[in-house]
């Protein structure tokens, strides 16, 4: 699992914001920018009752859900307690303004 795929550039994914990527293989996966221009990737379906992720607000690496307001963190897909649960996450990497992500 070492290939990486190119997604899009950087400055696609707004600050503070969410970009979805269709995958024939993961279903719709959420990309998240923070303030300090870490991304992040995890399903875009809540665990409590699939709200959209993408629709959540950012704080930190931390995404709330915008149906229950269950917190994801964005790191490794866990929910924050004293909710429980957890989305699948995946990893990305920024080299030259473009993100990548390995599916």
């Amino acid at each position: 699992m070492n290939d990486w795929k190119l997604i899009c550039a950087l400055a696609d994914v707004p600050v503070l914001g969410a970009r979805v990527v269709e995958s024939s293989l993961k279903g719709r996966i959420a990309l998240f920018r923070n303030s300090v221009d870490q991304v992040f990737a995890v399903h875009d379906k809540c665990p409590h009752k699939g709200g959209p992720l993408s629709q959540g607000i950012v704080h930190g690496s931390t995404v709330t859900c915008p149906l229950h307001s269950w917190k994801i963190q964005l790191e490794d897909g866990q929910v924050v307690a004293p909710d429980v649960g957890c989305v699948t996450s995946f990893p990305v990497k920024i080299d030259d303004g473009q993100v990548y992500m390995q599916l």
